[in-house]
């Protein structure tokens, strides 16, 4: 009987399966996502994005399994449609729950806010991509977009393996999980590409397998040999592929978060720009991200405060009015660097130019954010200049915040005894803090290697006790040990995570300057509180930045510029402070060296990736091009039995399913009718098929006057191909399921 195309044939057919088959299928799809997935293990630090896609894989593969079992004697397209629907609601509503519940009504139905902030976190998502460098850290945007994006394709996996459709499930994995590979040219993954290919042979088993156009029995050896071949032949392409650690701008992008784990980031080999930012003074402001007050003995904790809604405000003045100036308005334009938190000078008192999603910190004056990243903002803050004269500030005491005896006990020696000995001809609390400062600075050299090799790269007490004698290292040692020695004084101290202000450039917005802020200007710094003037910033890293010096008398000093009262700090270690902003080199390589040469995007990796991807794709189409080839050339030469077997294989490969029952004459008679195969070509198939089969010949000898059979045989099965749909067509070429049959014992009603 001839297979009827119906409008729901193309996802209907082989879906009337055993419960049995359902279940297995379901499994064969959620390892499918599995290999998927795998690719992107190394190039997403590990976090709550593993486990949001697993639980998807679970969820849509096994509601996908539950509705068909219950439909199971249902139509194939209202089957078909509501697997869909159940599992685009389920993974929707799981996605809400697990990634944007405060957006959502009753933590998991979606509302007008949940789309929104998705649609934020997508744009957000694509910079962190573009401007980062693997492994990439687990931010919500990410998690979100990674999120979706997999339940897209499970959904898509599960639905193509269910219709038992091997080429395009088998396209899709490899598609989605070469991405990784192919976009951050990092090493190949001989495991996975083994794993992709015993994948894709289950997968044309499967489909060769169950489907009712295809013959019952299995070709082990063939299915086999070409298993072997594919993984051999990955396994030997594979790690010939070259190996590069970066993404596809190279070192393009920094992620900072509310920790002291700054030294990967200022090893960095380049530099290259985060931020902008304008600002109506001639001098730039330190911008900070985050402050950190707690220390455990081995790291210094984020403050994690109340906060409120960025409309609020940022809560009320430290600091007395008579200490302040005129306000500062910077501008600031956050380019390659991702964060929960926006980049702010201090004191912040107005921020204008964001969406919605951030919250202020009153206790710090910092923004924060649960739901959407700084990456691409554009914002302007207001700020005060707090200038108190170096009488006022020394006539104070550094007090009002909280010190925390518990931290401080147990220290190492050197770091109280050190405090006590720098500080010794001090009088108030503020002369202390400059003694230190001035003592780091003069007494110790900067160095972002050293703490590596001297295997102190920390900020606990032994790494700063360590410091200490060493007297090398950068930023974060500089604070923890300033830090350290400000606590067994009995003052209120904090550290600090941002950014130095960056390099004048010869931009101007109207009368407002232009700093380009770089990633190798990510910076730390301690703070003390003085009553009634608010935190105060402090220097102490040697050659880097300004130091903290108020003006005595009628001039006026101040924090305005964060640590120091003069301008612009320098932006990376040299002799001494910079007294003057430097201009940033109109060739940015000038500012790397003399001699630099750019990394450029090798095509080599990616051309090879793909190249191995597509070979171990089309496979099956090179094995059966060589057996239909050889088939020909046999036929060419009269062999009958080669012609008849190619008919055969080509009506498997067409899903025309041929009956081993079938005598070449009834199955002739079968093609000409239903298929409109000439008669005549046909009729010399069959002719010298029995003869082949039925003549006396001797053994070893070809039947005299053997005729060309290549070419009726060429023309049948053209007129077979031009018989079935494109679908058809397609996956006889790239699947072909003879491969994966075996052949009858003999030629007769094959």
């Amino acid at each position: 009987m001839s297979r009827v195309e119906t409008p729901t044939g193309a996802w209907a057919m082989d879906v009337e399966p055993s419960r049995e088959g359902i279940v297995g299928r379901s499994l064969l799809a959620a390892f499918a996502a599995v290999v998927a997935l795998w690719p992107y293990v190394p190039v997403v630090q590990a976090g709550q994005w593993t486990l949001i896609v697993g639980t998807l894989i679970f969820v849509v593969t096994l509601a996908g399994a539950i509705v068909r079992v219950l439909m199971a004697d249902r139509p194939a397209l209202a089957r078909t449609l509501t697997t869909l629907l159940v599992q685009l609601a389920a993974s929707v509503f799981l996605l809400t729950a697990m990634l944007l519940p405060q957006t959502a009504l009753l933590g998991v139905l979606p509302t007008p806010a949940t789309a929104t902030v998705f649609a934020e976190l997508a744009v957000q998502a694509g910079v962190e991509v573009y401007n980062g460098s693997a492994p990439l850290p687990d931010t919500l945007a990410l998690r979100t977009v990674i999120g979706t994006a997999f339940a897209i394709v499970i959904i898509l996996i599960d639905l193509l393996i269910a219709h038992r459709r091997a080429l395009p499930a088998a396209v899709l994995v490899t598609v989605v999980g070469a991405l990784p590979i192919i976009i951050t040219l990092g090493e190949a993954n001989v495991a996975w590409f083994v794993v992709l290919a015993v994948l894709i042979l289950m997968l044309l088993r499967s489909s060769a397998g169950h489907d009712r156009r295809s013959a019952r029995r299995t070709s082990t050896a063939l299915m086999a040999g070409v298993g072997v071949g594919a993984i051999a032949l990955t396994v030997v392409v594979a790690p010939t592929l070259p190996v590069s650690a970066s993404w596809m701008v190279p070192g393009s992008g920094v992620t900072v978060d509310a920790s002291l784990r700054l030294g990967d980031d200022l090893r960095r080999p380049n530099a290259t720009q985060v931020m902008s930012l304008a600002t109506t003074s001639e001098t730039a402001p330190y911008l900070r991200i985050a402050t950190l007050s707690r220390f455990d003995g081995d790291v210094w904790r984020p403050d994690r405060e109340a906060t409120q809604s960025l409309s609020e405000g940022f809560g009320d003045p430290e600091w007395n009015e008579e200490f302040t100036g005129d306000d500062r308005r910077t501008s600031i334009r956050v380019l390659g660097l991702s964060s929960s938190r926006l980049p702010v000078p201090y004191p912040a008192e107005r921020l204008v130019g964001v969406s919605a999603g951030w919250e202020v910190m009153p206790s710090n004056r910092t923004v924060v954010s649960d739901v959407v990243d700084a990456s691409g903002r554009d914002y302007t803050v207001t700020s005060a200049i707090v200038q108190p004269t170096f009488e006022q500030v020394a006539a104070t005491s550094a007090a009002g915040g909280e010190v925390d005896t518990d931290e401080i006990t147990d220290l190492p020696a050197i770091i109280p005894q050190t405090a006590a000995e720098v500080t010794a001809d001090s009088a108030s609390d503020y002369e202390k803090l400059i003694a230190l400062q001035n003592w780091f600075r003069s007494e110790f050299e900067y160095s972002i290697d050293t703490p590596v090799e001297e295997d102190f790269d920390g900020t606990g007490t032994d790494a700063v006790a360590t410091f200490l004698e060493v007297r090398s290292g950068y930023c974060v040692h500089f604070a923890g040990a300033f830090a350290l020695m400000a606590k067994t004084l009995g003052m209120p101290v904090r550290i600090v995570v941002g950014y130095l202000p960056g390099q004048l450039t010869d931009e101007k917005r109207g009368d407002d300057y232009v700093y380009a802020v770089m990633s190798d200007q990510l910076h730390a710094w301690p703070e003390v509180h003085f009553n009634g003037i608010g935190w105060v910033p402090f220097e102490p890293t040697a050659t880097l930045g300004t130091p903290t010096a108020f003006a005595r008398g009628a001039t006026t000093g101040g924090t305005g510029s964060g640590p120091g009262q003069t301008p612009t700090p320098t932006t990376a270690p040299s002799a001494a402070p910079s007294d003057v902003p430097t201009i940033a080199p109109e060739n940015p390589d000038e500012a790397l060296g003399g001699d630099v040469v750019r990394q450029r995007l090798d095509p080599t990796p990616v051309l090879l990736t793909v190249g191995a991807i597509l070979i171990v794709l089309l496979l099956p189409l090179a094995a059966r091009s060589l057996r239909r080839a050889a088939r020909a050339g046999r036929a060419r030469h009269g062999d009958a039995a080669s012609a008849w077997l190619e008919l055969r294989d080509t009506m498997v490969d067409l899903g025309l399913n041929p009956s081993d029952a079938q005598s070449p004459r009834v199955r002739a008679a079968e093609l000409a009718r239903e298929r409109g195969a000439d008669p005549a070509s046909l009729g010399v198939l069959v002719h010298a098929i029995e003869r082949a089969s039925y003549a006396r010949t001797a053994p070893g000898r070809p039947a005299r006057d053997a005729e060309d059979l290549a070419e009726p045989l060429h023309r049948v099965l053209g007129q077979l191909h031009a018989s079935v749909d494109a679908r058809s067509r397609f996956g006889a070429l790239f699947a072909p399921r003879s491969l994966f049959v075996a052949r009858p014992t003999a030629p007769v009603g094959v």
